[in-house]
């Protein structure tokens, strides 16, 4: 047993870091997938909303026949000096009218995506380009802590956001290009943060900024368009 057991430690292998080298050649990314949930109640399919109507009138035909009286007695209630008429908000509002992308009054049916254009942490060139609020990880805790100062450096302050879990939601590896032989290879990390309690945020540290829906982030990033459309469920 004790032979087994001795030899059983020196055939295991211990981790080890990886050379300077190889360190130097490979870059880890948190990106923040900063999203606004719906405000309104979004707009039931038409599939859905047959079945609903078929379950109702399918219930409705063999529903329980109660009396008259109790009927009379339920029908009479909410009609005193309390009630009060209800109108509901438009559902189109100015930011949708005028295609506002840097204002969060827009879409309100379906979620929305920080994306900030400029020098991206993880982009070979210094070219401004699209990308997720990002930060290349250095000396963190976590991964979770790098993608949390990359979402403060870009919103100044955390007190409205909520990320979901301490484990990333996906992870995507970038390799150079032919053109770009020289540049390091890194691969980029997501992490889902909602928006809290708030409309407006106080974006820097980019040249521009756009809220956008998944559709519309599909066309921003089209190489990578069927990557996000699976990891970004709706």
């Amino acid at each position: 047993m004790q032979r087994s057991l001795t030899s059983l430690t020196k055939a295991r292998g211990f981790c080890t870091k990886k050379p300077a080298a190889a360190a130097a050649a490979e870059k880890v990314v948190a990106s923040v997938l900063f999203e606004r949930l719906p405000v309104v109640i979004p707009k039931i399919d038409p599939v859905v909303y047959a079945f609903q109507e078929f379950s109702f009138r399918w219930r409705q035909q063999y529903r329980r026949r109660y009396p008259d009286e109790l009927l009379d007695k339920s029908n009479s209630r909410g009609k005193g000096e309390y009630q009060m008429d209800y109108v509901p908000a438009p559902r189109i509002t100015e930011a949708d009218k005028k295609n506002d992308k840097k204002s969060l009054q827009r879409a309100l049916d379906r979620r929305l995506y920080l994306l900030l254009y400029g020098k991206a942490s993880g982009a070979p060139s210094d070219k401004p380009v699209w990308h997720f609020p990002e930060k290349v990880y250095e000396t963190e805790e976590t991964l979770r802590k790098c993608a949390e100062t990359a979402l403060e450096s870009v919103i100044g302050d955390l007190s409205h956001t909520y990320f979901v879990g301490n484990a990333p939601m996906g992870h995507m590896v970038i390799q150079p290009t032919e053109n770009e032989s020289n540049s390091p290879s890194f691969k980029r990390f997501f992490f889902k943060s909602q928006v809290i309690a708030t409309n407006k945020f106080k974006i820097g540290k980019c040249e521009d900024f756009a809220w956008v829906t998944k559709d519309e982030i599909l066309e921003y990033f089209p190489e990578q368009a069927e990557f996000l459309n699976k990891m970004i469920i709706s």
